[in-house]
């Protein structure tokens, strides 16, 4: 068969690839003369460094997929060209230049090798935006910041190239998308952005000074102007800080994540003056943190955003119940780790066993300054032993060499409240209640050791329990009358997800952008600058 592959892309290209095609010589090839062997020998050597790739041309007997002279693999080229011209689209780095190289490289084949050589060049190039598009290109998310402890979701490669035998290429590769309804509208978020940014983005900042109702003056007509840029608010020429603009304030507070008061403070003025590519950057890491979930978060499921400060419930898509919540403090030892498992249990009227970091960080200095202080928590031996205090030197004990546990027996003072939600990880983390209710009505609520607080334990219990009881708060409130620590399995395991997202759509379907909590954005960000993406007119 004859390989002539300039003319056969001409009707399927267009742009700079279009024009680098029109510009290579045609060259044709006979395979009738050539080695059928020497083909699938170049083939294996070219494709052993690579798992999928081998693996898929060893199944199909080392057939050619892109190669032969047919329109079905006219058509594959094609439209892998087209996906590789496309890639930088979904927050991934230009692979144009790598399209231009794999178009010069089919235009100066001179032999069997040569041919081999291109077959598994273009499997290889499938197979590295596949993988890119459906997990990521982040790696190993961890290096980046360690406390995300996501495993990502693997995929088979092979099976992609298996995908390309169809006679619908185009459309295959369209499935490679991540089809969650996340990911989908953060990428018309994404496009939307851009092309605000080529218009010229929000204009005038506005200065950085508390603006309340009722004032007047150059700062307020800036504030207007912005509102209006950011579709906050309809064209106006007031000039004064009048009802209009404060609703316009109250809604962009509400997207925002900050104190809904209707004054244009000086937390508000900061996030209103980001400039757009800001926001860009902010969507492009959600995307790629949303490749790493697992495309099946489960019908029913618990899902906590870190930097949103909920606690959601969310059934075929819906969100059935809603809380607030508390994550850990921004310190390097009590952030919340982000990662997936199952809710098994809870544990009603639960102990309080304290985290040995916690006893050898906190409380062992306060026991060698008092040997009394703390004394609604009890200390015990290796065999559960309550100890008495007054017996034992604690001068004498080091971080490393004190032997003693710790436990803080149920009481409505327990540190984890009346119930907690347990999905046993290695991590140390879980759900629960907690007496400390003020600090659920701060703007930031991030003050906990690592573990994730509720502001309404009972009604999450509640919402579980329904799935399982005809009456879950009287059952639930049976065993809580108790007083006895009390295991409640789940009769249906529950997937818990704790995520991490500056930018996400909410339910009602339109964009919301949060703070960067703990800065894993930034790294992320910088992260895959270093990968090779760069926002839309950056050159990398």
């Amino acid at each position: 068969m004859s390989l002539a592959f300039a003319p056969k892309f001409t009707s399927l290209l267009t742009g700079s690839l279009l024009a680098a095609v029109i510009g290579c010589s045609s060259f044709s090839f006979n395979m009738a003369e050539a080695s059928t062997t020497g083909f699938r020998q170049a083939v294996a050597e070219m494709a052993w460094e690579d798992d999928a790739v081998a693996a898929y041309y060893r199944q199909n007997n080392y057939e050619p997929l892109w190669t032969a002279d047919t329109p079905a693999a006219t058509a594959r080229r094609s439209a892998l060209m087209l996906a590789l011209q496309e890639a930088s689209q979904h927050g991934l780095p230009d692979m144009s230049a790598r399209a231009a190289d794999l178009l010069a490289q089919m235009s100066n084949i001179r032999s069997t090798r040569d041919l081999g050589a291109v077959e598994v060049a273009l499997s290889r190039a499938l197979v590295d935006y596949g993988t890119d598009l459906q997990t990521g290109l982040i790696d190993d998310p961890s290096r980046v910041d360690e406390g995300i402890v996501r495993e990502k979701h693997k995929v088979d490669a092979t099976a992609f190239l298996r995908g390309m035998e169809s006679n619908r290429p185009y459309a295959f590769l369209q499935s490679l998308v991540p089809a969650s309804p996340q990911y989908r509208e953060l990428l018309r978020e994404k496009l939307r952005l851009e092309q605000l940014q080529a218009a010229g983005g929000w204009g005038a900042t506005v200065p950085e000074s508390k603006i309340e109702p009722g004032d007047t003056g150059a700062a307020v007509i800036a504030l207007r102007n912005r509102l209006i840029a950011m579709s906050y608010l309809e064209p106006t020429a007031a000039r004064s800080y009048d009802v209009a603009i404060e609703d316009a304030v109250r809604r962009f507070q509400s997207d925002h994540g900050l104190t809904v008061d209707g004054v244009a403070g000086e937390g508000t003025l900061k996030e209103l003056n980001r400039p757009v590519t800001d926001r860009i950057k902010s969507v492009l890491v959600a995307m790629e943190r949303e490749r790493w979930l697992s495309p099946e978060l489960g019908a029913r499921h618990i899902l906590v955003n870190q930097t949103d400060f909920p606690a959601k419930i969310v059934d075929n898509g819906e969100v059935t119940f809603v809380t607030r919540s508390v994550i850990g403090r921004n310190s390097h030892d009590r952030r919340s780790p982000e990662f997936s498992d199952e809710m098994e249990h809870m544990v009603v009227n639960p102990s309080w066993y304290v985290p040995r970091s916690i006893i050898t960080k906190e409380y062992l200095p306060k026991l060698q300054s008092n040997p009394n202080s703390n004394s609604h928590i009890e200390i015990t031996d290796s065999r559960g032993r309550v100890v008495d205090r007054n017996s034992v030197d604690f001068s004498q004990f080091t971080a490393r060499s004190f032997p003693f546990s710790m436990r803080q027996p149920p009481s409505r003072g327990n540190a984890l409240g009346l119930v907690k939600f347990m999905f046993p990880n290695k991590y140390h983390i879980y759900l629960h209640d907690t007496p400390a209710k003020s600090l659920f009505g701060r703007e930031v609520r991030a003050y906990s050791h690592g573990c994730i607080r509720l502001q309404k334990p009972f009604e999450f219990a509640y919402a579980l329990l329904a799935r399982q009881s005809d009456d879950p708060k009287g059952y639930f409130q049976s065993i809580l009358s108790t007083g006895r620590e009390t295991k409640v399995e789940l009769e249906t395991k529950v997937p818990v997800h704790i995520i991490y997202r500056t930018a996400f759509i909410s339910e009602d379907g339109h964009a919301e952008f949060r703070r960067d909590v703990y800065g894993r954005d930034a790294k992320i960000w910088a992260a895959l600058e270093r990968a090779g993406v760069a926002l839309p007119g950056v050159q990398g």
